[in-house]
């Protein structure tokens, strides 16, 4: 169950797409294969089998948990670095602890959202506090990784801890689904999180038969990420349900509609809708590095394995054998 909602959907704004826009097809629907990251905790990745022209310039995204950990269960990632990106830590329900290199950090709860500009590099951790490790607790949440254009990779890092009573809300005109505007603009509303390539992010909450369609910019790309229930998208209805990726193609509009019957445990159909303005450069990806060329990752792994990228305070460690994911 979301953090972050309201009695009455209907005292929100309401948006729509004009009657006039273009309805976006849907290209594709994939399976997000699960997996196990960091010290092993269970996530479904989200954009695998996608070609990236259509992620562009989203690089990854991972759904974390949802799951119901027992005493001493709960997991985290171990030290690790990052250049060239931003890594975007969407918590929905649970708690988890950041921290870096460079002496930022701090814990994001229960709907709150933090922006981790990598830029030019830094190493950093995320765990699960103490307190919940001890009393085991449901933890879900979302990892998003933007990629960042070749005039902004080598920038200092940068951090936004976005609350989650900060997040714009708005609803559909009947009232039938609770956005949540993370980062962007919709319908001129927008959301608290500051991009240096121009995206919208949006938690959907879509209550049982109802349907929502969206104004979308053209110049955008278009992704929906089932978190849970079941649903449909586009004009032609294509069924998705939890763990499942719907690529929309070219348009002003995009529509998802939630099934009339949904699980007994998932009461409403929860979608990340996801656009952004592709930026069309080359891309060299491996593991924690995103850059542009092959030389410049060769660089990166240099600087790292050199510790030009910070170093693990003293009261830590870090243990042989490089860089995790």
């Amino acid at each position: 169950m979301p953090a972050v909602t309201v009695e009455n959907p209907l005292t929100l704004p309401r948006v729509t797409a004009p009657a006039e826009a273009v309805a976006r097809p849907v290209l594709a629907v994939t399976t997000a294969p699960s997996g196990f990251e960091g010290e092993g905790f269970p996530v479904r990745r989200a954009f695998a089998g996608i070609n990236y022209r259509h992620l562009d310039p989203f690089i990854m995204m991972d759904q974390m948990g949802e799951v119901e950990y027992a005493p001493g269960e709960p997991k985290g990632t171990p030290w690790h670095p990052h250049r060239g990106f931003e890594t975007v830590t969407y918590i929905i329900d649970g708690i988890f602890d950041h921290q870096d290199s460079q002496g930022g950090g701090g814990t994001i709860t229960n709907g709150d959202t933090q922006w981790m500009t990598a830029g030019s590099g830094l190493l950093h951790i995320e765990a699960p506090p103490e307190h919940l490790v001890v009393s085991g607790g449901l933890f879900h949440g979302l990892q998003l990784w933007v990629n960042l254009p070749a005039k902004d990779k080598m920038m200092a890092p940068r951090y936004q801890d976005i609350r989650g009573g900060s997040v714009q809300l708005l609803t559909t005109p009947d009232g039938g689904a609770l956005l949540r505007v993370i980062a962007g603009e919709l319908d001129g509303h927008a959301g608290p999180g500051i991009t240096h390539t121009p995206i919208t992010m949006v938690h959907a909450t879509v209550a049982p038969g109802a349907e929502l369609t969206l104004p979308w910019r053209e110049d955008f790309n278009g992704l929906a990420y089932v978190l849970a229930g079941r649903g449909s998208v586009g004009p032609g209805r294509r069924p998705v349900h939890m763990g499942q990726t719907a690529v929309f193609g070219a348009g002003s509009s995009l529509t998802v509609r939630a099934d009339e019957k949904q699980d007994s445990n998932t009461p409403d159909l929860e979608v990340v809708l996801l656009g952004g303005q592709p930026i069309r450069e080359p891309m060299a990806h491996y593991g924690p590095f995103v850059m542009n060329t092959k030389d410049e990752l060769m660089q990166a792994f240099e600087d790292f394995q050199k510790g030009r990228l910070g170093t693990v305070p003293a009261v830590h460690g870090m243990t042989a054998g490089g860089p995790q994911d």
